[in-house]
């Protein structure tokens, strides 16, 4: 009996420092991917140890946390297409808006440990569209030419193939090919083109969730260079250089690009003589209005006798 009552007080103890269990929350699934416009379900499951009603919060990540489910109700935007069971949501006809992470918290005041979340990130899948295809009319054989492909809303991102006549075309086998095809970024690249490769070219956009999507085909026409164009043209041009340069040259022969060229001159044949007159002097007069004109004097010439007459 005596050993018994030394015993109490360390049992008593041990009760005591136990470790107490906490609030245990997990989920079914981590991540979740469904197809736009289905049903997700977001799977909460928790345990608690005291508290038999706990509360239950549903938050979304983004720029900041948003409020799904609070207080017994869910929050805009989730508001009329949401519903919870236990701790399990369902949002009904989810878009790529709803894609993201979103964290279910359980809260138990009457336990040791509270509090106890888990994660789930919701992946919202896209169907191909019909891609945008850039398909030039036409080409010069030898030059360079890419043919674009793109579809920027499906999810996961697309991959793409190539059909001419509507027979596909192979990705290249060998460094020597006259071609590169690049099924991700949907480009077909000729590194130099051939009249071989006229015809009608469309792009196929496929990522597994949906249809295949087709962009809608345009007719490629390669053509020859024109030789007697090119030539013309050359000729024209040398020509056009010919003349110009000659030009300048005279014109800086005479003088036309020297500092001191002012104006034209010329000369006005009088009765008895000639006088040297510069073309700006003849507009001196239009700036009478502007400024005091002050006429020039008159420099004595010397005088010829040229008739004889009686008083």
């Amino acid at each position: 009996m005596e050993r018994t009552l030394l015993f109490l007080p360390l049992v008593i103890l041990l009760m005591q420092c136990s470790p107490s269990v906490p609030v245990t929350v997990s989920t079914k699934k981590h991540k979740v991917e469904v197809r736009e416009f289905a049903d997700a379900e977001l799977s909460c499951t928790f345990q608690t140890e005291r508290d038999q009603n706990p509360r239950i919060e549903w938050k979304k990540k983004g720029k900041d946390v948003s409020f799904v489910y609070y207080e017994g109700q869910f929050k805009a935007p989730f508001e009329g297409r949401a519903s919870i069971e236990g701790a399990t949501v369902t949002l009904r006809r989810v878009t790529q808006k709803d894609a993201g992470e979103y964290r279910c918290e359980i809260s138990a005041p009457f336990d040791p440990v509270s509090l106890g979340e888990t994660n789930i990130t919701l992946k919202v899948l896209v169907p191909p569209h019909i891609p945008s295809c850039e398909i030039p009319s036409s080409a010069v054989t030898g030059s360079v030419v890419q043919l674009r492909c793109r579809d920027h809303q499906s999810i996961p991102p697309a991959t793409y193939a190539w059909y001419k006549d509507n027979h596909p075309i192979s990705p290249p086998r060998n460094a020597n090919a006259t071609y590169l095809i690049n099924k991700n970024t949907g480009i077909l690249e000729f590194k130099s083109v051939a009249r071989e490769d006229t015809g009608q070219y469309h792009c196929r956009a496929s990522n597994g969730v949906g249809p295949d999507k087709t962009c809608v085909g345009n007719h490629m026409t390669i053509k020859d260079v024109n030789v007697v164009a090119v030539v013309a043209a050359v000729v024209v041009v040398c020509l056009l250089l010919v003349i110009c340069g000659c030009g300048g040259f005279l014109l800086h022969r005479n003088g036309f690009f020297s500092p001191g060229h002012r104006g034209r001159s010329f000369w006005i044949s009088q009765c008895h003589g000639a006088a040297h007159i510069s073309s700006q002097t003849l507009h001196r007069s239009d700036d009478k209005s502007n400024v005091n004109y002050v006429p020039p004097t008159e420099e004595p010439q010397d005088f010829k006798h040229t008739q004889s007459f009686m008083l």
